[in-house]
């Protein structure tokens, strides 16, 4: 059996997202193994960014500076907003350098069985964004849920005042999608928005 402090750390890491317990053992038993080349590292690299760590006061992003690299980069389009639920969603959107323009993190999205409210969000901070002028179209790039549609739905509704542009993520089949793969929601909503072949 380990010691209290090692089983500590796999309780800790069990905890993370994608590692139960016995993957935590693993991941423990490696770094105990690798002292030097991985524990070590990521002690350092761990207490460097819990020093640092910030939120963005403009997009929500989190960061070691503030403003985050995102908002501070220079080749961005400003008159493009996309609105996210997460920094997650933030990070898989950026990482392909996909959308050229500027993020907003709402920090999760309307739930009546949550209860997650709109001023739980960060909308205000959006909507005084939109106040300020220069935007021109905000994609809506909220997951496709019950929940995220309904707070799509409503940021449309709250931004209708605003000379803006209002777009939202394509949905419907995956690209190398099999039909008899897909459920019936994802199914639908490709029928509802079937266009026409170039």
């Amino acid at each position: 059996m380990a010691s209290r402090e090692i089983e500590g750390l796999v309780q800790a890491l069990s905890r993370l997202p994608g590692l139960g317990p016995r993957s935590a053992r693993r991941v423990v038993l490696h770094l105990v193994k690798k002292r030097e080349s991985s524990l070590e590292p990521l002690l350092s690299a761990l207490a460097d960014v819990a020093e640092k760590l910030v939120t963005c006061s403009t997009c929500g992003n989190v960061d070691t500076s503030d403003p985050c690299a995102v908002c501070r980069d220079p080749r961005r389009d400003d008159t493009m907003l996309c609105v996210v639920e997460e920094v997650a969603d933030l990070w898989a959107l950026d990482k392909g350098r996909l959308f050229p323009g500027r993020y907003h993190v709402l920090g999760g999205r309307l739930s009546a069985l949550e209860g997650v409210r709109p001023e739980d969000l960060g909308i205000d901070t959006l909507l005084a964004r939109l106040e300020k002028g220069g935007i021109d179209e905000v994609v809506l790039a909220m997951n496709a849920t019950l929940e995220g549609q309904t707070t799509a739905h409503y940021l449309a509704e709250r931004m209708e005042k605003f000379p803006v542009r209002i777009t939202q993520l394509a949905t419907g089949l995956p690209v190398g999608g099999e039909l008899d793969y897909l459920d019936e929601g994802t199914l639908a909503q490709a029928l509802r928005a079937r266009r026409p072949v170039d």
